[in-house]
Parts: structure tokens; C-alpha cells; sequence
């Protein structure tokens, strides 16, 4: 049976279902029933709550990250492509941009996982080494010490500088012409989503919250130290591992294997049997079936995955997978050690 056999015998849609539904609603209360708190006076009750909401705030952004945005901007949430569109804006509420983030993920992180200087996400300049192709710095001797603090500014680069650069860049190598977007135009987007955002989630509880501007700032630091390090661990464990291939970059862009055994070459994924790590994180724990069918919905994933495993086993092809998340994520340790010597 393939995917399509599948969904043709079980009458499923691709797209989402209504617990999908209500896992939305969950994901945007985790993060919006928290600053509700904050704008009400928590700080007022106690400083503990205080903070403890902007720590919840921070999963509530992994939430709405991994399963909610993530689908939306993928076009597998509804199947339409403007109710998609408009279910990827929340990504806005969480700091980050539509247009910069479906270029390097969709586009760019999709077609060449795990290539040096084509897949945006493994390119994290001199800080850290992803790859066996990338420069080597002394300093990346330490990055399996000093990686996690790296990762924990992950989404407070992301709502400042990077997007902005990130458009700039598109713009230089010719992505954004192929997407239709003038420089002028995606800046000025870029610069009225982080306005926005800003607006809402830092300058409001400067003034409503009753805290001082010290315990905010440190609050909205808080929670992105929580996103950034939560989400980094999320999608690293996925293809900075022993297991992946890192095919050598071409001048051509053309990778030595077929993209769809690219893709098995260069995925891992992690604790299969964890229902409530796979329903928390997007189903992104079973990354091997969302890089090769990213337009279906994450809550199909575990169901396609016996499938593409024996599949993969048909063709002889290695269908990677960590048993557990702790398990997984020593692994990315090593990895990072080993890059780094």
C-alpha cells in the first residue's frame, strides 16, 4: 500500500481533521492566555506568576510554531491555498515572517536538506559547525558546550535581525523575484510584522502589565530563551546526526541521489512511540514523512510511517529513526563534538 492507497481506503482527508481543530485552539491558549494574565496584573499577584507566564508563553510559541504555522505555511492544513496562507500569518504573533520563513524552509531547507551553503538551516555562520563541508574555527572545538545557549537565542535573532537579512540575501541570489516580491516590498512587510509584534508583546506589558521595564524585558527574554532552545532541539535532532548523509555541494545544485532518496539519506526520526511529544511538537518527531509528503497534514504522519519504512525497505534504502527523545538528542551531542574536532 502506498500513501495514496491509503487515504483512498480510509476515506481520510490529507488535511486536517477536527481534533487538528481543537489542538489549535490549545496551542494559541498556551500562548495567549499567559500575556492575558500578564496585561491583567500578574506580576501584581506574585513576580513568580509573573514569569511562570512568560516561561509558558515560550512553549505556547513551540506550540504554535511546530503545529499550527508550520502546516499552514506548508498548504497542509486545509488544502486551500488562501486559508492556508492566512493560518501561516500567526507565524507574525510569534516574531517571525512568512516570506523570508517559506523561502528557506519550503524552498530552500526542502529541496537541499543538508546541503553546505544551499540549506539555510544548517548555516549558522562561524558560531557553529553543521557540517563536514563547512569551515572550521577553532572555537567549534567547545560548540557541544557552549550549542544550547546558541540555540536559546534562536527566535530572539529571528524577531530582530534575521529576517531582515534574510530578505536581503533572497533578494541578491534571485528568490524573491521567483516568488513575485520586490526588496522594497518584503522589507517593508518584514518591518511591519516585527512593529506588530513588538507593539503587542513587549510595549504593552511595558504599560499594562504593571512590572517594572526591567522584569518585562527580562520576561520577553525569558520566553524566548524557552522557544529558541526548544525549538532548536526540535529540528536538529532531525538531520545533525550521525546518521545523515551531508551530500557534498555541486556548482550545478544537483544532488548525486533522486530528491525523495535525498531526503531518507539526510532525515532522522525520533521517538516514534511518544503520543505526547508527537502531538506537542507537530508530528515533527516523524521528519522522514513530513519532508517527503509536506503538503499532508502532521496528524497523518504516524499512520504513513510503517508504510514508508517498508517501502524504503523494498528499495534497500535505511529508514533512520532514535528510539527516544533523550536518546536522540545525546546523539546530536556527538554530532556536534564530532563536527567540532
Amino acid at each position: 500500500m502506498n500513501i495514496d492507497q491509503y487515504f483512498d481506503a480510509t476515506g481520510l482527508s490529507p488535511n486536517r481533521n477536527r481534533l487538528m481543530v481543537w489542538k489549535t485552539v490549545a496551542m494559541l491558549s498556551i500562548y495567549f492566555v499567559p500575556f492575558i494574565a500578564i496585561l491583567a496584573g500578574a506580576y501584581e499577584v506574585h513576580p513568580f506568576l509573573f514569569y511562570m507566564c512568560w516561561f509558558v508563553m515560550g512553549i505556547g510559541v513551540v506550540g504554535i510554531g511546530t503545529s499550527v504555522m508550520h502546516d499552514g505555511n506548508h498548504g497542509a492544513y486545509t488544502g486551500d491555498k488562501s486559508r492556508d496562507k492566512f493560518i501561516g500569518l500567526v507565524i507574525h504573533l510569534v516574531g517571525g515572517n512568512d516570506i523570508s520563513w517559506k523561502i528557506q524552509h519550503n524552498i530552500l531547507h526542502h529541496t537541499y536538506t543538508n546541503i553546505d551553503g544551499l540549506d539555510d538551516d544548517i548555516d549558522a555562520g562561524t558560531l557553529l559547525r553543521f557540517t563536514p563541508h563547512a569551515r572550521k574555527v577553532p572555537m567549534h572545538r567547545y560548540q557541544h558546550l557552549y550549542a544550547w545557549f546558541v540555540y536559546s537565542l534562536m527566535t530572539l535573532y529571528w524577531c530582530t535581525a534575521k529576517d531582515f537579512l534574510a530578505v536581503i540575501n533572497y533578494n541578491r541570489i534571485g528568490l524573491l523575484k521567483k516568488e513575485r516580491i520586490s526588496l522594497r516590498t518584503a522589507l517593508l512587510e518584514v518591518a511591519l510584522s516585527k512593529i506588530l509584534y513588538f507593539s503587542i508583546f513587549l510595549v504593552l506589558p511595558l504599560l499594562l502589565s504593571g512590572a517594572g521595564w526591567t522584569s518585562v524585558v527580562l520576561g520577553f527574554l525569558l520566553m524566548h530563551f524557552v522557544a529558541g532552545l526548544s525549538l532548536a532541539c526540535i529540528f536538529q535532532l532531525a538531520h545533525v546526526m550521525e546518521e545523515s548523509d551531508f551530500a557534498k555541494p555541486s556548482d550545478d545544485r544537483k544532488m548525486e541521489s533522486s530528491w525523495a532518496v535525498h531526503q531518507l539519506q539526510n532525515t532522522v526520526n525520533f521517538a516514534p512511540t511518544n503520543k505526547l511529544l508527537s502531538w506537542f511538537i507537530g508530528g515533527l518527531n516523524f521528519q522522514i514523512e513530513h519532508h517527503l509528503f509536506p503538503h499532508i497534514c502532521h496528524v497523518h504522519y504516524p499512520n504513513l510511517s510503517p508504510i514508508v519504512a517498508k517501502t524504503a525497505a523494498e528499495f534497500g534504502l535505511q529508514y533512520q529513526v532514535r528510539p527516544t527523545f533523550r536518546n536522540a538528542l545525546k546523539a546530536h551531542a556527538q554530532m556536534l563534538k564530532k563536527l567540532g574536532e
